[in-house]
């Protein structure tokens, strides 16, 4: 890469935050400048009250991202390198605790560590000839942190038949397996992400950010623990200002408007 170059553009407008990652030449591949760069990103679409969704894609048609830069494996000692390698585990983890919708954009394939941003963005549009893959198995490496993700959207014997064949999935496939929220013709992908962004938009964005939230936590609880909460976040949710607002508007038959409170 060149010093200055650009590997991630954001653009916001209409209400939408996106992330673009724009290393065509190297298939949109996670460098250290792009995990950087997609966190700097999340932060400022966060921080901009105009945007109330965040939208991930990859520059061009044929590759959302082809996951790590093989050509970056080796840093400057291990521990160093080790830490460049978390940074790709904190990454997803800033994508589920951001506080705004997230939605992907797969435009061409999404493969190991790419497969990974899908699965952490909250919902996920894919053009009809994009494939899902984890083909690390095939350079003998395994895809360690992004398993996490693919053990909670798959069941124990399709997730390990994924990471353990390096296979890749058609789209449609993916989709009837629950990775995907939809699948269109590359010329409707706009559309059908804007389609879904407009929903979003209109929610309250304060009881869409403690939902979420409330979300992830309850995934990882035991089912007693997990009901204990959700009644907990329940009695915070009926104190919200929106709370209010909608339940006014579902009386009086009218649209509400959300002061995001």
């Amino acid at each position: 890469m060149e010093a200055g170059e650009v590997v991630v553009r954001y653009q916001a407008e209409g209400g939408q935050g996106l992330l673009t990652i724009d290393r065509p030449r190297a298939r949109n591949a996670l460098s250290p400048e792009v995990l950087k760069g997609l966190r700097e990103a999340l932060d400022r679409a966060e921080e901009d009250p105009a945007v109330r969704v965040v939208v991930l894609t990859g520059s061009g048609e044929k590759v959302f991202c082809a996951g790590g830069d093989l050509g970056q494996l080796s840093g400057e000692g291990f521990l160093a390198t080790h830490e460049g390698r978390r940074a790709y585990g904190l990454l997803l983890e800033r994508l589920q605790g951001v506080r705004k919708p997230t939605v992907a954009r797969v435009n061409g394939h999404a493969l190991a560590g790419g497969l990974g941003l899908v699965l952490a963005c909250d919902l996920a549009v894919a053009a009809e000839h994009v494939e899902l893959g984890t083909p690390e198995i095939d350079v003998g490496l395994f895809p360690m942190m992004m398993m996490a993700l693919l053990q909670r959207h798959l069941g124990r014997k399709r997730a390990l038949e994924m990471v353990m064949t390096g296979d890749r999935l058609p789209a449609r496939e993916a989709l009837a397996l629950g990775l995907l929220n939809r699948v269109v013709p590359a010329a409707e992908l706009d559309a059908a992400v804007a389609t879904l962004v407009g929903k979003l938009a209109g929610k309250s964005q304060a009881v869409l950010a403690l939902g979420r939230r409330a979300f992830f936590t309850a995934e990882d609880l035991p089912l007693p623990a997990a009901l204990e909460f959700l009644a907990a976040q329940l009695s915070l949710n009926v104190l919200a200002e929106d709370a209010a607002e909608g339940v006014t508007a579902f009386l009086e038959k009218r649209p509400p408007k959300w002061n995001d409170r």
